[in-house]
């Protein structure tokens, strides 16, 4: 179920939708408690039944916690309310995955693109982050 702004999911306040994808949407959100913005990683209504993709879900933000890099976007904590649940994360504004030249708030630092490197660093940001997992 798509959330529109004004809408909330426990203390987040959702301020503006940044992506959708199979395996959910992504919220920018605001945490009431803390008073900072968030990326809320929401997990698809039809998958919400399935314990497969709810296990998946849960190891996601287990390996998410487990590690520390600065391509890696912080989390910080799961949310569940009215069948929803979601991945709190770090907010990390920056490049498109897909390349500079389409920038919008992207939470998810894994393919982080800079301008300058645009052929280069792509490939090394990848070997690089899978590195630091691998490692953990």
């Amino acid at each position: 179920m798509p959330l529109g702004a004004g809408a909330r999911l426990g203390p987040y306040e959702i301020l503006s939708a940044i992506g959708a994808g199979g395996m959910g949407e992504v919220y920018r959100a605001r945490d009431t408690r803390l008073k900072r913005d968030v990326a809320l990683k929401t997990l698809p209504e039809s998958f919400a039944a399935d314990p497969d993709r709810l296990a998946r879900f849960q190891r996601e933000a287990e390996v998410l916690a487990s590690l520390s890099h600065t391509n890696i976007a912080g989390i910080y904590g799961l949310e569940e309310s009215d069948d929803i649940r979601a991945l709190v994360m770090e907010l990390v504004e920056g490049p498109h995955a897909r390349g500079p030249h389409r920038t919008r708030t992207y939470p998810d630092r894994f393919l982080m693109i800079t301008p300058v490197d645009d052929v280069v660093s792509p490939p090394i940001t990848i070997v690089l982050n899978w590195d630091a997992a691998l490692k953990k």
